[in-house]
């Protein structure tokens, strides 16, 4: 499966690079090498988690995972842990490039949006120019993904954003039933950013409906 997605992926005008081994993953994403990586969660001596544990704690280079198809356990952690998205296997090249696509797409901003002003909700300032964060002046690290889930509910704070909508503006596609990314990636946020003076989460869920940022 490595040589077709590799044969593949170059076709399509990517620069691949393929190793089994774990650590040396790690180094790429470390070192800064790679724009993105496509970790499998079955891998030799050090498996896909453990990897993406290391990768997190160096680097916020976007990761996609390879999972099993129906384990949703492998895929809660990966995302947990700050993979940007995960691909079930066994998948099809082509679904594999489209989603590498849209993670790119959302990490590599156009020029007129690098010259855009900040953002600010509250006590959360973002820039979307940077990709950083801010809560009270202290930097929040985020991964692409949570950013730019972040970002849409900033530009509409206060409100409630369906799940469909924030799908469509974070991830560039529509949601699909049973489709969990938003709620576990919200989640790690909730974690990152700051309580409201009340003690209560920043981000309000509105049970089969959507998540509204909520302004002190």
């Amino acid at each position: 499966m490595t040589t077709l997605l590799r044969e593949y992926l170059s076709d399509e005008g990517y620069e691949v690079a393929a190793t089994s081994d774990g650590r040396e993953a790690v180094a790429a994403a470390v070192e800064g090498r790679v724009d993105l990586i496509v970790l499998d969660i079955m891998m030799p001596r050090m498996n896909g988690i453990e990897v993406l544990q290391r990768i997190r704690a160096q680097s916020e280079v976007p990761v996609l995972m390879l999972t099993a198809r129906g384990d949703d356990t492998d895929r809660i952690a990966g995302l947990n842990l700050g993979a940007d998205d995960y691909v079930p296997k066994p998948c099809s090249p082509g679904e594999l490039s489209a989603r590498m696509r849209a993670i790119l797409r959302r990490v590599r901003r156009p020029q007129e949006v690098a010259a855009s002003d900040p953002i600010r909700a509250g006590r959360l300032t973002l820039n979307p120019g940077s990709r950083t964060a801010e809560w009270d002046g202290e930097a929040i690290s985020l991964t692409g993904t949570e950013f730019s889930l972040l970002e849409v509910l900033a530009r509409q704070a206060g409100e409630l954003v369906s799940k469909q909508d924030i799908s469509r503006r974070a991830f560039g596609q529509p949601l699909t039933p049973f489709d969990r990314r938003i709620d576990v990636h919200i989640s790690s946020v909730r974690q990152k950013l700051g309580r409201r003076a009340d003690g209560q989460s920043s981000i309000l869920s509105v049970r089969g409906q959507g998540y509204q940022l909520l302004v002190d």
